[in-house]
């Protein structure tokens, strides 16, 4: 396990050019704010991207982001080996850890979604790095999937000694409940990426966690 992540509590913004009209470039500048507001940990999720197109994307996001957040690319290891990005988040179904490891080497990120207690215990038998664990609320980008709830983060907690991110639906009036749970930190898309000011909602939804995390954050994981 790649050990030091982030400062936690962690704040990863998840992209998505559909949350800003498909405008690549607004999109750029809108993570490039949202750092500046206290973005931790940056995930390229584009899947409908050609290989080319989200080298580029990539490339030009680690460019503007410059060293002051963690950067991992979904999925495609060899996206983020060529880029030189941080690591790699991966999907339930998608590469085994073993696989990204031996593309993007020991000194990457690898992370794992993860959606049921066993998935979790498996991703950290196999050597993730950290789990993004969802969906805790319902979210815009994942219409009509049942929210699995705080809970699941803290049956996983009981489990798994790994960080954990909770992911969907999270706002700053709900952050506080991820962390209670167990959380390390929270992923959001839109709550950042849609809003009129993406440095003004990172900081906000940051400031939620971290007092979150001032009262609660010895439940958390430990790495």
């Amino acid at each position: 396990m790649v050990t030091g992540l982030l400062p936690r509590p962690y704040l990863c913004l998840v992209t998505d050019r559909s949350a800003v009209g498909d405008d690549t470039k607004e999109m750029v500048q809108r993570v490039t704010q949202a750092v500046l507001g206290g973005v931790d940990l940056v995930q390229v999720r584009e899947k409908d991207l050609p290989a080319g197109e989200l080298l580029q994307l990539t490339q030009s996001l680690l460019e503007s982001v410059g060293g002051r957040a963690k950067l991992i690319v979904n999925d495609r290891a060899d996206i983020a080996l060529v880029a030189r990005a941080h690591g790699v988040q991966l999907g339930e179904e998608g590469l085994p850890v073993a696989a990204a490891r031996e593309i993007i080497g020991n000194g990457g990120l690898i992370g794992r979604s993860v959606h049921s207690v066993a998935a979790a215990t498996q991703a950290q038998d196999d050597g993730a790095d950290f789990l993004i664990v969802g969906t805790m609320f319902a979210s815009r980008s994942h219409p009509g999937k049942t929210p699995t709830g705080p809970g699941l983060m803290q049956e996983i907690l009981s489990k798994c000694k790994l960080p954990l991110i909770g992911i969907g639906g999270i706002i700053p009036e709900n952050a506080s409940v991820v962390i209670q749970a167990g959380a390390s930190g929270v992923a959001v898309i839109s709550h950042i990426l849609a809003a009129s000011d993406p440095r003004a909602a990172a900081s906000e939804l940051k400031e939620a966690i971290c007092e979150a995390w001032s009262m609660y954050g010895n439940q958390a994981s430990v790495e």
